[in-house]
């Protein structure tokens, strides 16, 4: 005799079925709040925009194809420039500004050790009686 809580063996199997097959239906409701809608961009374009949660996405390798330079402009001569740009890209020496080098120079064996430049020894004074050499 069978008690009120044991079934058959075929009738266990067809609740897990069941219950089986309504989690799967109820996983996908579930999966229509989260479903991802990818658009097909234009086909110039050749980028594929995503949304995701009513937010939009663009893959990396479009937005890098979007700031390539167009063709025209890889190819275009640099423009001339004005006269002060002419001038702000001249050397610093040519311009009266300070140049390490130039001062190095200047100052001699007595740069970072003095102010004062190095100068040669003064020349002893002439005498108005010998020849000028």
């Amino acid at each position: 005799m069978l008690s009120a809580y044991s079934t058959a063996p075929g009738a266990t199997m067809a609740r897990l079925l069941s219950l089986l097959l309504l989690t799967c239906a109820a996983m996908a409701a579930q999966a229509d709040e989260h479903t991802v809608v990818v658009k097909a961009a234009a086909p110039e374009k050749g980028c594929v925009e995503v949304e995701v949660n009513g937010k939009r996405a663009q893959s990396m390798s479009c937005l890098s194809e979007k700031l390539l330079p167009n063709s025209n402009t890889v190819n275009r001569p640099p423009p001339t420039l004005s006269g002060a740009e002419a001038t702000v890209q001249r050397p610093s020496n040519q311009l009266g500004l300070y140049n390490r080098a130039a001062l190095e120079h200047r100052m001699g064996n007595a740069f970072g050790k003095s102010v004062t430049p190095q100068r040669p020894t003064p020349a002893p004074p002439a005498s108005p009686l010998l020849p000028v050499r």
